[in-house]
């Protein structure tokens, strides 16, 4: 199988015109990283680079590129796109495009490369940066058919978020995640059809901000805010309702809420299912399963707790230790969900407290000849140990000395310490049990 090498001798070419300190053109990139020698060739159907003949006889590309469906170039120095009649005979197929941590600063060059690619439905654009970019409504046309754009630690404006917003009309995942964001400016239009927001690792610390994106995406049914350092949940449930009446998903790992009135919002969110809460200073003084238990019974329409399925099962023991967790709190301390399970399981009294670990030490007579002694043993201790123990007791080497155990609540008759590393616990020894020594008859 031959790619001709006059392919990536045209790429090449026009890639020059780029100084090393401009970077790559898209072109190039493709051209180096799909190779022949960085790119296997594949046989048979599948992902991989194949040669196809090129229908355009005389062409330079008298053979094409066909490259796989996913293109992943990331890191690759990429500054401009490069000839973009190439972008279209190389990347028509493509579906999803991978540009983020390269030298991208530009829109309009940006644009120049996805314009060229109809079917792209997913494209990634992190770390570049792209702050002091101007986006041109005329850019955006090129955007149309994307429908998962990620723009994380690009510290792009929210008017170029708003631009592409109001212009992508198939637009469902936005990711401006490191962006430095401290507040929100409100659009002027919603976006009707985002399902999915990941803003975390920014410093939207007041509600006021958040609850902005209620009236900017409507349709919104996943918000993603790890690590944001929210403070509380501040309005009401009517408005909660109308903000985000799609919600069925929230994270909020790693925020700052510290009041469980703040969680009993979250209930007020109609379509919630979906909750992420690990990491808040409210939980800190609780156990992993008190955690877990107080969050389940604070929310009873939550089938998914950090990451977690809720069976019901797990739900009705989290409600009923909810309601035994608050039997010592003042009437006043109780919260508004205490009530409620009250009212489905009635007051429940405290569970009755077993110890289930295993006993330590028993206190047993040992008897010897005509003497008697009480005398504490360690159960974990094999019987070779207990000969050793007896040794002042008996006044016998523990070479010369026959151990029989006698459980006082059975019928059997004495059983034989016989075996030296086995331990006593295994013997079921309590209390009150007796130890029977004999010598050795020589």
């Amino acid at each position: 199988m031959i790619i001709l090498s006059c392919i990536r001798c045209t790429v090449l070419a026009g890639s020059m015109e780029a100084s090393e300190t401009e970077g790559r053109t898209f072109m190039q990139a493709i051209s180096e990283k799909y190779s022949p020698e960085n790119f296997p060739c594949r046989r048979g159907p599948g992902l991989g680079v194949v040669v196809v003949p090129s229908v355009h006889q005389g062409s330079p590309m008298k053979d094409r590129l066909n490259l796989p469906s996913i293109l992943v170039l990331n890191g690759c120095g990429i500054s401009h796109a490069g000839e973009e009649g190439e972008i279209a005979a190389f990347c028509t197929h493509v579906v999803e495009l991978d540009l983020s941590h390269n030298k991208l600063q530009d829109w309009h060059e940006i644009s120049k490369i996805v314009s060229n690619i109809p079917n792209l439905e997913f494209l990634n654009l992190s770390s570049n940066q792209l702050s002091d970019a101007v986006l041109e409504p005329d850019c955006t046309k090129a955007f149309s058919s994307i429908r998962r754009l990620v723009l994380n630690n690009t510290q792009v404006s929210w008017d170029t978020v708003h631009t592409f917003t109001q212009e992508m009309p198939e637009l469902e995942e936005l990711f401006l995640c490191l962006n430095e964001y401290t507040t929100v400016t409100p659009a002027a239009m919603p976006c009707p059809t985002l399902r999915l927001l990941h803003i975390t690792d920014n410093s939207l610390h007041e509600w006021s901000e958040v609850r902005k994106f209620g009236s900017m995406f409507p349709a919104l049914d996943t918000l993603v805010m790890a690590n944001n350092n929210l403070s509380s949940i501040q309005d009401s449930g009517e408005i909660l309702q109308r903000l985000f009446p799609n919600l069925r998903s929230i994270n909020l790992h790693n925020s700052g809420l510290n009041r469980w009135e703040d969680i009993e919002k979250l209930n007020l969110l109609p379509k919630l299912e979906e909750v992420r809460l690990q990491g808040i200073p409210l939980l800190q003084a609780y156990t992993s399963m008190e955690r877990r238990s107080l969050m389940i019974a604070q929310l009873p329409s939550v089938t998914s707790l950090n990451g977690s399925v809720v069976t019901d099962g797990e739900r009705e023991d989290a409600e009923r230790f909810f309601i035994r967790y608050h039997l010592d709190h003042s009437e006043e301390e109780l919260p508004h969900r205490y009530h409620c399970l009250v009212t489905k399981y009635g007051k429940l009294a405290p569970l009755a407290e077993i110890d289930l670990r295993p006993r330590c030490h028993a206190k047993v007579e040992v008897r010897y000849e005509d003497k008697v002694e009480q005398v504490s043993i360690r159960l974990d201790q094999t019987v070779a140990g207990l000969k050793k123990q007896l040794r002042t007791v008996v006044q016998l080497p523990t070479s010369n000395m026959r151990l029989y155990y006698i459980d006082k609540s059975s019928a059997f008759g004495p059983d034989e310490l016989k075996y030296r590393a086995r331990a006593l616990h295994s013997y079921s020894i309590q209390d009150g049990d007796e130890i029977l020594v004999v010598p050795k008859i020589k």
